[in-house]
């Protein structure tokens, strides 16, 4: 009895085992559905992309989708597509889209742009409906030194010729930025700007900058003009301040000359100075000599006492003139 009991649970285990081996690796409700939706997946099919770590779900659910929208797509370019790493649902919705708005597009081309990091399905969204990019604010200077600030609208519509290896809305919005800051620049005052923003529209389309991109630009739209910073001015103002440092530099380096030449003439005079009374300090001795060696005589001596002292009284007489008080 209890033999034959192991015997029934081991019998049940293996049957089990087989049953989800099964299940695992042929999704009999998945086939079913695409049988239903006439799709011809076979059950070998389903097996082997158990085998190659392909969910089935990926591969036929999109299948039965582009089935349904009368696209003929070979089974193994899908498994292959994602094998490599693409996303084959996003792949079949671009070509459905692209088939109902009569776009020329197969499923090598889509599935290119897929692999190159590319959002086909929206790329076909923005090829049948225009997409419009708004620029940040963008500050350009007339050549009266006023700054504009310029927001441009740019509606661009994808290029599915050259999604592959275009550049993307960075470059469409770098290229027109400079587009701007070209044509403002360009003006004479920011009058010309404020009267005619048309003018930087057309003057920025004209000149081709959607080649190389990803896009094809239909209109470039001034949304925005506003009159930014007196650019001008401002330099101005700081050229006359430099100019006026420039200058303090220069007088502050002409006033220490000036003091310096001032002490080396006050210590010139000291030196002088110093030397008139060494020398009055000499005459006294000269004079005694004089008068021993017989070259100065008493009446000599007088003399002289008395020139010094006609001298003296001169010159107190001058500067009681110059006083103004005319008094000894």
């Amino acid at each position: 009895m209890t033999a034959g009991f192991a015997l029934v649970l081991f019998l049940a285990f293996v049957v089990l085992v087989v049953f989800s081996l099964f299940v695992y690796f042929i999704p009999v409700g998945l086939w079913i559905s695409a049988m239903a939706a006439n799709v011809k997946v076979s059950l070998a099919n389903l097996i082997g992309m158990r085998l190659r770590r392909v969910r089935p779900q990926t591969i036929v659910l999109p299948l039965i989708k582009a089935t349904k929208a009368g696209l003929g797509i070979d089974i193994s370019k899908l498994e292959a597509h994602f094998l490599a790493g693409g996303d084959v649902d996003r792949v079949v919705d671009a070509l459905i889209a692209a088939e109902r708005a009569g776009i020329d597009i197969d499923f090598s081309r889509a599935a290119a742009i897929d692999l190159a990091g590319r959002d086909v399905r929206e790329a076909v969204i923005i090829s049948v409906t225009p997409k419009v990019i708004t620029t940040d604010p963008i500050a350009a200077m007339a050549k009266n030194g006023i700054q504009v600030v310029v927001t441009a609208r740019v509606t661009v519509r994808a290029n599915i010729d050259r999604l592959v290896g275009g550049a993307g809305e960075e470059t469409i919005i770098a290229r027109v930025g400079e587009g701007i800051v070209s044509t403002v620049g360009s003006s004479e005052n920011h009058n010309q700007v404020l009267e005619n923003p048309d003018s930087i529209s057309k003057t920025v389309l004209a000149k081709g900058l959607d080649a190389g991109t990803a896009f094809e630009i239909l209109s470039i739209d001034i949304a925005d003009v506003d009159v930014g910073r007196n650019i001008g001015a401002e330099l101005q103002m700081d050229q006359a301040e430099a100019d006026k440092n420039i200058a303090q530099a220069k007088a502050e380096e002409r006033r220490a000359m000036a003091v310096a030449t001032e002490q080396e003439m006050k210590a010139k005079v000291q030196e002088m100075k110093a030397k008139v009374v060494e020398a009055e300090a000499e005459v006294p001795q000269a004079m005694a000599e004089a008068f021993r060696s017989g070259h100065l005589g008493v009446m000599d001596y007088y003399n002289m006492m008395n020139v010094q002292a006609d001298t003296g009284m001169r010159r107190q007489i001058g500067q009681a003139n110059d006083d103004g008080q005319g008094n000894l």
